[in-house]
């Protein structure tokens, strides 16, 4: 009997992260969404683990999905190259081989609506828990480091970064401009020339 999961109501990228770890420890699951979007983020994430996909059309807009696993799974759960694809995001390649670091410029993701950007940065920074491997270092500038206070919406996120064994760095001198020192809550204050050594000895360095 498959597995079924209800990922009604919840926003990306959190339907499609459920529905890969459930079909990474089951031949078959059912899961319930309740927009296109995840219907889409399915579909795609369906044709990277070699899984069947059907989708049913349900009463007040619901869609019932069904993966079976026809193949063999892969074991990158996602990718910063899904990311750049899936999110409108940089993705610099360097050397061939080295560290995958991350810019985090602003609190928020893209220009425009800003209530659209705070949605977007917290998607975007829940997402690379989901990366494999982690990414080796986050780099926070500029408006970037509010994200790393104690209120920040995406807090708990970066603090499990760091517990997984993420650098984090913190511009030094963006704090002291904003005066958030005392509400520092994850990663350590760093310095231009760190940053800039870490950002140019990158072998991919993505920007949200």
């Amino acid at each position: 009997m498959p597995v079924t999961i209800d990922a009604r109501g919840l926003a990306c990228p959190q339907p499609v992260i459920m529905a890969k770890k459930a079909i990474e420890e089951n031949e078959q699951i059912t899961i319930l969404v309740d927009n296109d979007m995840a219907v889409e983020n399915i579909r795609r994430l369906a044709v990277k683990m070699a899984c069947g996909f059907s989708v049913t059309e349900k009463e007040g807009g619901v869609r019932d999905i069904a993966l079976v696993r026809t193949g063999a799974t892969s074991q990158t759960p996602v990718d910063s190259e899904a990311i750049a694809a899936d999110m409108s995001c940089a993705v610099v390649v360097g050397k061939e081989t080295g560290p995958l670091v991350v810019v985090l410029s602003d609190n928020h993701m893209g220009r425009g609506d800003d209530v659209l950007g705070d949605i977007l940065i917290r998607s975007f920074v829940h997402t690379l828990l989901q990366l494999k491997p982690l990414p080796d270092t986050v780099i926070c500038y500029n408006s970037g480091v509010k994200l790393v206070v104690k209120d920040s919406a995406v807090l708990d996120d970066l603090q499990q970064l760091a517990k997984d064994g993420v650098d984090i760095l913190v511009c030094g001198t963006c704090v002291n401009y904003f005066e958030i020192g005392d509400q520092l809550a994850a990663g350590h204050i760093s310095n231009m020339y760190d940053i800039a050594e870490t950002m140019a000895g990158a072998g991919r360095l993505l920007r949200p």
